[in-house]
């Protein structure tokens, strides 16, 4: 099913039949630390040029879908004095240490960040590298999350954790293109307003990678 073409996928899938479509068609090796694959620059083809890319660090983060009768994906709301994405809403992860694999980062800073631990972590797969404008080559690691789990807000880094139906999340009517003025000019970019949520730069676009994957052919 191609992504545009108006049919949607139903999300709201038993355990089994879930974890079956992640793994079809997610990435079962880590994708290469490599300038290819999607990024914040996507809907602004010009703006690489006008305004390079800084140095890219490998970081990775946790697509935690947990598993209930509606299945939902698990989002923070970063406080607002961090050094990136301050105040944004974000999935749990950060750059890796030295030594550590994608899903080493992403196991540890969501333990960190959120008191996930990765006994209720299963690891399904990665999307495709994604870029950001605030220099991180992002790896998206795509887990599901077992019954039982307790979340315990990090205050340093955390404002709050909240999740929303990854069926509300795959449904292109609800990713939409918003654009601010940036640097002196105009710079798009992908949002998907929840309620009083409002997800938008790299986690929307990195949602919108998962959507093309599991809808691709």
């Amino acid at each position: 099913m191609a992504l545009g073409s108006g049919a949607r996928m139903n999300y709201a899938l038993s355990p089994e039949t879930l974890r079956e479509r992640l793994l079809e068609k997610l990435l079962r090796t880590a994708p290469q630390q490599e300038l290819t694959g999607p990024s914040d620059d996507d809907l602004n083809p010009g703006l690489g040029q006008a305004v390079p890319l800084p140095p890219l660090r490998p970081a990775a983060v946790l697509i935690a879908i947990a598993l209930r009768e509606t299945p939902g994906v698990i989002l923070t709301l970063r406080t607002p004095h961090l050094s990136s994405h301050a105040g944004q809403i974000a999935f749990p992860g950060g750059k890796l240490d030295a030594g550590e694999t994608a899903i080493d980062t992403a196991l540890r800073e969501s333990e960190e960040e959120i008191g996930l631990t990765a006994e209720y972590v299963e690891p399904l797969g990665y999307l495709d590298l994604y870029r950001t404008r605030t220099g991180f080559a992002v790896t998206p690691v795509v887990a599901l999350i077992q019954p039982g789990y307790r979340i315990k807000p990090n205050p340093a880094e955390v404002e709050d954790v909240f999740e929303v139906p990854l069926a509300f999340l795959l449904d292109e009517a609800n990713l939409l293109t918003h654009s601010r003025r940036w640097q002196g000019m105009d710079r798009y970019y992908y949002a998907i307003p929840y309620g009083e949520r409002y997800i938008w730069g790299a986690t929307a676009g990195i949602i919108r990678n998962l959507h093309r994957r599991l809808n691709s052919e």
